[in-house]
Parts: C-alpha cells; sequence; structure tokens
C-alpha cells in the first residue's frame, strides 16, 4: 500500500512539475538565416558594366530586377541538371555575331557553387545569354 501512495503521489505532481519546466524555459535566440541563393553578376563590354548582387529566398540585392531574376532562375533550375552549364563543345552552333557582351556569374544557386561565364559568340552562347536575361541584361 505505501508503494501505491508513493506512485500516485509522483503521478499527481508530474503535471505540475512539467508544467513549471516549460513555463520557465526561454528560447535561445538564433541568427536570421542568410539566403542561400546569392549571386554576384560582373558585366564587361555593354552598356551597363559593373558588378551587381543577387538574393533569392528571400529576394534582394542590388541586381536591376531582383524579383524578375529570382522567377527566371527558379524556372530554368531541375533536379539533376545544372542551369549554368556552358554550351557543349561539340555543339552546332550558328556563326552569328552577336556582340561583345561578356559576363560572369559566381556565386551559390540551389545549394551548389556557381562559377559561369557567358558571351555572345555565336548561335549557342547567344541563346544560353537570352535565356539569362533577366539576370544578365538584354544585348545593346
Amino acid at each position: 500500500m505505501p508503494l501505491r501512495r508513493l506512485l500516485l503521489g509522483t503521478l499527481a505532481l508530474a503535471p505540475a512539475l512539467l508544467g513549471t519546466a516549460t513555463a520557465t524555459a526561454v528560447p535561445i535566440p538564433l541568427p536570421a538565416p542568410e539566403p542561400m541563393d546569392h549571386l554576384t553578376v560582373t558585366l564587361r563590354d555593354t552598356t551597363h558594366d559593373g558588378s551587381y548582387d543577387l538574393y533569392c529566398h528571400p529576394t534582394g540585392g542590388t541586381a536591376p530586377h531582383p524579383g524578375e531574376a529570382c522567377r527566371q532562375l527558379d524556372q530554368l533550375t531541375r533536379w539533376g541538371s545544372d542551369p549554368f552549364a556552358p554550351v557543349p563543345p561539340a555543339s552546332n552552333c550558328s556563326m552569328i555575331y552577336g556582340g561583345p557582351e561578356r559576363a560572369h556569374v559566381g556565386g551559390t544557386w540551389a545549394g551548389r557553387p556557381v562559377s559561369a561565364d557567358f558571351s555572345r559568340l555565336n548561335g549557342c552562347e547567344i541563346a544560353r545569354w537570352n535565356k539569362f536575361s533577366r539576370l544578365l541584361g538584354s544585348s545593346r
């Protein structure tokens, strides 16, 4: 009988003890998470030479149209493929010269490092540039 009273008494106190412990718990403040997707774009030989930053998820940075650029990049992103991959070396490209514009994009996108160069030297490179038009801008 004494063991039963001890168990009943302990069970009766448990909610009070748990309530006290949770009521006095103070959450530890955590730093705000940094955006996972951050790209730095450097343009050369364009009408808007210079560098700017693009942050996505959340959107921000010094890019001309960050919301549009993030949406375009999200549409280009597919599991298992690199949206920033260069034109394959054996590609048959038209010999149309699109202009001297060049760009470099570096940073992190979808958790992966990015280091990509862009130009407008032929039809394939022009198409690749245009695919990233909100990030790189249009030609002259």
